[in-house]
């Protein structure tokens, strides 16, 4: 098969293929130490968390969920809702779906952000629409930026399913603030 004829990859594939590569990279789930992020830009951070040269953050595995992609004030993170992420009811318990969009969201105002300076979540507000259960699939939640100031930054959100069905959409304000510097620099 030539390779414009092959079959389209699935949201399912693309995620596995993108932990192949970070961990094919030597990434693994971690903290980056603050050497490894020095002088990086926000989207530089993130991109060597896409490509393995950083550890990406052990609430992923958690969460079963994955960055994939990364752009000038967006972010897209995946996920796929297992057993364990259940609420009493049998559906994906909202804290799933809060911290996938959350994840996207503080990407999404991460890649904007010049080097040493870092952001916190200070405010989220999130809307599930439609319940998940494991038999959903993959989700796809994918943010952009909205308002990039030199303190508070905003973005919004959607999750949605292969089939571009709306699961959940999310909006935060972030503050950004300067890494503390060690004594002596």
């Amino acid at each position: 098969m030539k390779d414009d004829q092959q079959a389209p990859r699935t949201w399912g594939r693309q995620q596995s293929e993108a932990l192949q590569r970070m961990h094919d990279g030597g990434g693994f789930a971690g903290l980056a130490r603050p050497e490894q992020l020095a002088g990086k830009i926000g989207r530089e951070i993130l991109g060597a968390m896409v490509s393995g040269e950083l550890p990406y953050p052990p609430m992923n595995e958690t969460m079963n969920m994955t960055l994939l992609e990364v752009g000038e004030g967006r972010a897209v993170f995946q996920g796929v809702p297992l057993r364990h992420h259940y609420n009493p009811m049998g559906t994906v318990h909202g804290g799933w779906f809060a911290t996938l969009l959350d994840s996207a969201l503080g990407c999404a105002v991460q890649s904007v952000l010049p080097a040493g300076r870092s952001y916190t979540t200070a405010e989220l507000g999130v809307r599930i629409v439609r319940p998940a259960t494991g038999k959903t699939g993959p989700l796809r939640a994918t943010a952009r930026l909205v308002h990039g100031g030199e303190r508070l930054l905003t973005a919004d959100a959607r999750v949605e399913d292969e089939q571009g069905r709306l699961y959940a959409h999310a909006t935060t304000t972030c503050v950004a603030f300067d890494l503390a510097k060690k004594s002596g620099d």
